[in-house]
């Protein structure tokens, strides 16, 4: 049951990161950046979101898995 929490936590993330990617190539991340000198808060969190969400579940599908 965990290496089915951890792997979909995995896809969860990647999903996350990807949306990350394409909000950075926004208009509006485009704005942020040129006058703050960072994308959006949208854009960090969700790279964010989905780094800690794709490590969590890395962590958890190289586990070790205890036998019963």
């Amino acid at each position: 049951m965990k290496k089915g929490i951890s792997l979909a936590l995995l896809i969860v993330g990647l999903i996350f990161i990807f949306w990350g990617i394409n909000a950075s190539e926004s208009i509006s991340s485009e704005f942020s950046r040129i006058f703050t000198g960072s994308p959006t808060e949208r854009t960090m969190w969700l790279m964010a979101i989905g780094i800690v969400c794709s490590v969590a579940g890395l962590f958890g599908l190289m586990g070790r898995s205890k036998g019963v």
